[in-house]
C-alpha cells in the first residue's frame, strides 16, 4: 500500500464500505494513533454509520467471553449476518499493545471475509474498553458489518461502561465464582439486557440461574420495560448459542419498536461527544501552560488559599 493512497481518507472510506479489510484496519489503526486525519476519518465516515447492531459482551475474568464470542461469530455468520469483533485486551506495559491478543482464540474465523476482528489495547483506561473503542465501532459500521461485537477487558466491577458503548448489553456468569455477590456489586443487573449462564454443565449453573431470576424480579420495572432473558451455555460446544442469538434479536425488535435504541444512541453519542471535548479541552490547557497553572491552583486550594469552585473557574478563563 503506498504512503499516498494509505493516507488518501476518502479512498480509504470508499475501499472499506467496498469490503477491503486492509482498508477497515488502516481506519481503526489511525482511530487507534489519534492520527490528525481521525477528524477527516469520522466526517467520512458518519452519513454511513447507524445500521449494524451493537453488541457488548461483558462478565468477570474467567467466565468465557472469548469462547462465547467466537462461539456467537460462527452462529451470527451460519444466520447470514456479517460480524465485526472489537475484542479490548489489557496493555502491553512495553509497547502498549494487546497483551492477549483475543485474535488468537478466534482463528477458526480468521479466513471468512464476513468477520473482522481486531484486538484492542486498553492502554490503561478504566471501565474495560479502550478509549478509542465508539470510533472504532463507527469504522465497522461504516463499514457494513451488520453486527459489531465488543468484548470487554474482564476487570470486574468498572466493566459498566460497556453498556453506554452498546444497543445490547450481554452480561455472561458461571458457577462457582461467586457471580451472584459479583453482579450486585457491580450492578451488572441494571446493565445487562441477555444474561448467559455458561459452562453450564458444571455444579451449580441452575442456582446461578434461579438467582439471577430472583434478582431480577426483585426491580421495580414498567410494564412496557425490558425483560431479560436468561440462557445457559457452554459455548465451548456450542450449545445454547443459538438462544443467545435468538435473545439478540428479540432486544433488537423490542429497542427499535420502543424506540429505545434511538434513546441509547444518542445517549452514547453524548458521551462521546462529551469526551472529545474534555480531551481538546486538556489539550488546550498544555498548549497555553495550563497544566502547570493546574498545578499551582492546586496547592492553592491544598493550603485552603482558594475553593476548589473559585479554581476551577480561574482555569476555564485561560485564553
Amino acid at each position: 500500500m503506498s504512503r499516498r493512497a494509505d493516507h488518501a481518507v476518502p479512498d480509504l472510506v470508499e475501499r472499506a464500505r467496498a469490503g477491503e479489510v486492509r482498508a477497515v484496519a488502516r481506519l481503526i489503526s489511525l482511530v487507534e494513533d489519534e492520527s490528525p486525519l481521525l477528524r477527516e476519518v469520522m466526517a467520512a465516515l458518519a452519513p454511513h454509520t447507524g445500521h449494524a447492531q451493537v453488541v457488548g459482551i461483558t462478565g468477570s475474568p474467567g467466565v468465557g467471553k472469548s469462547t462465547s464470542t467466537n462461539a456467537l461469530v460462527g452462529a451470527l455468520r451460519a444466520a447470514g449476518k456479517s460480524v465485526g469483533v472489537l475484542a479490548v485486551d489489557p496493555s502491553s506495559p512495553f509497547s502498549g499493545g494487546a497483551l492477549l491478543g483475543d485474535r488468537i482464540r478466534m482463528q477458526d474465523h480468521a479466513s471468512d471475509p464476513g468477520v473482522y476482528i481486531r484486538s484492542m489495547a486498553s492502554r490503561g483506561h478504566l471501565g474495560g474498553l479502550a478509549w478509542s473503542t465508539p470510533q472504532a465501532v463507527r469504522v465497522l459500521d461504516a463499514a457494513g458489518y451488520d453486527v459489531v461485537l465488543v468484548e470487554t477487558v474482564g476487570v470486574g466491577q468498572s466493566e459498566i461502561e460497556v453498556a453506554a458503548a452498546a444497543d445490547t448489553t450481554v452480561v455472561l456468569l458461571a458457577p462457582g465464582m461467586g457471580d451472584g455477590i459479583q453482579a450486585a456489586k457491580a450492578g451488572i443487573l441494571e446493565i445487562g439486557d441477555v444474561f448467559v449462564v455458561n459452562k453450564a454443565d458444571r455444579e451449580g449453573a441452575d442456582r446461578v440461574r434461579r438467582d439471577l431470576r430472583s434478582m431480577l424480579a426483585l426491580g421495580d420495572r414498567p410494564e412496557d420495560a425490558w425483560r431479560p432473558g436468561i440462557v445457559k451455555t457452554v459455548a465451548s460446544a456450542g450449545q445454547g448459542i443459538d438462544e443467545v442469538v435468538a435473545e439478540l434479536g428479540r432486544h433488537r425488535e423490542w429497542s427499535q419498536r420502543t424506540g429505545e435504541l434511538g434513546r441509547r444512541r444518542t445517549r452514547r453519542a453524548r458521551v462521546e461527544v462529551e469526551a472529545i471535548a474534555v480531551t481538546a479541552l486538556r489539550r488546550r490547557w498544555d498548549d497555553v501552560g495550563g497544566r502547570h497553572e493546574l498545578d499551582d491552583l492546586a496547592v492553592d486550594v491544598a493550603l485552603g488559599r482558594l475553593d476548589p469552585y473559585a479554581a476551577a473557574d480561574t482555569l476555564l478563563r485561560q485564553d
